[in-house]
């Protein structure tokens, strides 16, 4: 990998966390083509909609709070009811996704143990599902290396034909995730002063 690609892979945040991730190869034409991806699973589908449809709508939430203040704080009660549903509706997703496992996630891609060897520029969708939001993200990825680790594989990849929904989600969980990391360092640092 050249210096500056591993610049640009370094400018966004990481993050070490727990997802639901399940990979499939993409074929040649899948690969090439531009089209947004779909799972099998309407209940991935749906999960993935309605956070789209979430942030779609968070300008025209702040718009509205501008003009009629009752109305804004009606529609953020509602917005949380949908995500306690969504949430309902992840932890079944997670049997079907699989288990939580360690992963290091940023803007720019993802890194994860597989049990086979993936060849790098190998094309991916990459299923997504981030707790305690319960966000789900059906992504494109690149394998950008492989490389052996015991028994397993570390592989690393970089996301590729995100829209920009799709990224702004990602980054607000990735802040979200480490805004909570840092708050929890500080009440331990606070527990050990006192």
């Amino acid at each position: 990998m050249s210096t500056l690609d591993e610049e640009e892979r370094r400018e966004y945040y990481r993050i070490d966390d727990m997802i639901a991730l399940q990979i499939k190869s993409l074929s040649a034409p899948e690969a090439a083509s531009k089209e947004v991806l779909l799972d099998d699973s309407p209940l991935f589908n749906l999960l993935s909609e309605l956070h789209l449809s979430e942030f779609e709508a968070q300008h025209l939430l702040r718009q509205l709070s501008e003009k009629d203040r009752s109305l804004a704080a009606f529609l953020r009660v509602q917005n949380k009811r949908l995500d306690l549903l969504s949430q309902i509706m992840a932890r079944g997703l997670l049997d079907e996704v699989g288990a939580p496992q360690p992963v290091i996630i940023s803007e720019g891609g993802i890194d994860f143990q597989h049990p086979t060897r993936l060849a790098p520029d190998t094309h991916l969708a990459v299923k997504l599902v981030l707790m305690p939001q319960a966000l789900g993200l059906l992504l494109r990825a690149r394998v950008t290396h492989c490389d052996p680790k015991g028994d397993r594989f570390d592989v690393g990849t970089e996301f590729e034909s995100m829209t920009d929904a799709q990224r702004q989600l990602l980054a607000r969980y990735i802040l979200q995730k480490q805004a909570q990391e840092r708050r929890l360092a500080r009440e331990q640092s606070d527990a050990q002063d006192t």
